[in-house]
């Protein structure tokens, strides 16, 4: 009987895959508004003012960002909770490929969000005489929060590697 369930609680790990192929239509989605949002600047490139063309440049940042971070999880993900992509012949092999455990993923995906939070509080200050000064102290806010949440759990691991060996 115990040996069966486990059986079913590991099978279950396969649930995860709708996910992960929903991630791949999020990153295709996302590609889609990187592309639209070149095609909709060519027409203006010229009248555009530099800031205006800097807004631009850091929304196509934030969604090569974004994108990278999905490219991270999608693919450690499954490989850390689903099973290893056999792909060893393959000269294009990304490096990081099969050397990411769970807590690097964590510590990844939280100093990209770090990152995405930078270039976005970026954006706002470029933008700061529209904006209420109330939002832009919320913002730095939420971002300290970022920095110091990705410092803590960095620090933890450490910690917790530290005592392992």
């Amino acid at each position: 009987m115990e040996e069966a369930i486990e059986k079913i609680i590991y099978a279950s790990r396969w649930l995860m895959l709708p996910v992960y192929v929903g991630l791949s239509c999020g990153f295709v989605l996302l590609t889609l508004k990187f592309f639209q949002q070149i095609i909709s600047v060519i027409p203006e490139i010229l009248i555009m003012s530099e800031s205006g063309l800097v807004l631009i440049v850091l929304s196509l940042i934030d969604i090569a960002l974004v994108g990278g971070l999905l490219v991270m999880v999608m693919f450690s993900g499954y490989e850390n909770f689903i099973s290893k992509m056999n792909i060893h012949g393959n000269k294009n092999k990304l490096g990081w490929m099969g050397t990411m455990d769970v807590n690097s993923i964590k510590n990844k995906v939280a100093s990209s969000i770090v990152a995405i939070s930078s270039v976005h509080l970026l954006r706002l200050f470029m933008e700061a005489e529209k904006i209420l000064d109330n939002k832009i102290m919320w913002c730095v806010v939420i971002h300290l929060t970022f920095v110091i949440s990705a410092f803590g759990m960095s620090y933890i691991d450490k910690m917790t590697k530290k005592n392992l060996y």
